[in-house]
């Protein structure tokens, strides 16, 4: 690939990129993506087939190139960057590792997801398959489960994924640094396991933040959130709110008792408690 120059290598990631995190890519897929011509398309799927021989095969009836069992990515893939890429909508496949800035400093990420696990959750997402995935959890230690997965979200500090748990019949989330192995399962997705049907994921709830009423000075968190009428209104995913009120923590206890040195922020529509998942990490929820 040292021969090639940089725009033959941003199409040929692309390419890599797409079998990899989507199990699939077509000529027509590269021809949007750089504006390039059928011809061109083709002399770059055959570039890759020469450099990835076992890679992937073409379907005639999809008219798309298909992931082999045996794919070995050209391209190193950044696991911050990719889940970055990925919620954004990137799809070019160059990733490329994040050089920290010596005058804007960000928070330092202690959790990094492997990018085989992210790469088998994105094919069974796009695909509505299901996997079998060896998990360890905090209470259970690791066991063998099949789920069916529907969306990949970042909770604020760490990735998991919102799958349909075919063991305990529910919708939930599974971290993703926890899945130590995931493959495709024999059995195919049923209906009933497809996103339409997770109540908290559809279902969209409206908190309404304010500064919390211990603060001497509440303009100064005002200010930090952009509040207008001293309040800021958020609408979100019943089953996403309570990592919301978790990271910021926001006092949901009914009469805020929680003190202004762990709380900046409070809840003020506090009946909305009662429509979101996840109620045990909510600041105050029980009180």
């Amino acid at each position: 690939m040292d021969n090639l120059s940089h725009a033959q290598r941003q199409r040929l990631a692309f390419i890599d990129f797409s079998l990899q995190y989507f199990g699939q890519v077509s000529r027509h897929d590269l021809i949007n993506k750089f504006a390039t011509g059928l011809a061109a398309a083709t002399r770059d799927f055959q570039s890759y087939k020469t450099l990835a021989p076992t890679n992937m095969r073409l379907v005639h009836q999809t008219k798309c190139y298909h992931r082999l069992p045996e794919f070995t990515a050209l391209f190193t893939h950044e696991p911050e960057a990719i889940l970055h890429g990925l919620a954004k909508g990137f799809g070019d496949g160059l990733s490329h590792p994040i050089k920290p800035s010596a005058v804007c400093i960000d928070a330092i990420q202690l959790i990094h997801p492997n990018t085989e696990i992210i790469a088998a959750l994105m094919r069974a997402i796009q695909a509505k398959q299901a996997l079998a995935i060896e998990y360890v959890s905090v209470s259970s230690g690791k066991k063998q489960r099949e789920i069916v997965p529907h969306a990949l979200v970042n909770n604020g500090q760490r990735w998991h994924v919102r799958a349909f748990d075919r063991a305990n019949q529910v919708f939930t989330d599974f971290v993703v640094t926890r899945i130590k192995a995931a493959s495709m399962s024999d059995v195919s997705a049923k209906s009933l396991e497809t996103c339409a049907n997770d109540q908290y994921w559809q279902q969209e709830v409206q908190l309404t933040l304010i500064p919390h009423p211990s603060l001497a000075h509440p303009e100064a968190i005002e200010l930090d959130y952009q509040m207008v009428d001293k309040h800021l209104t958020l609408n979100c995913r019943a089953s996403l709110a309570g990592y919301l009120l978790r990271q910021w923590s926001v006092d949901c206890s009914a009469k805020h008792q929680i003190g202004s040195g762990v709380c900046q922020l409070a809840l003020a529509n506090h009946e909305v408690l009662q429509q979101i998942e996840h109620l045990t990490i909510v600041p105050g929820a029980k009180s």
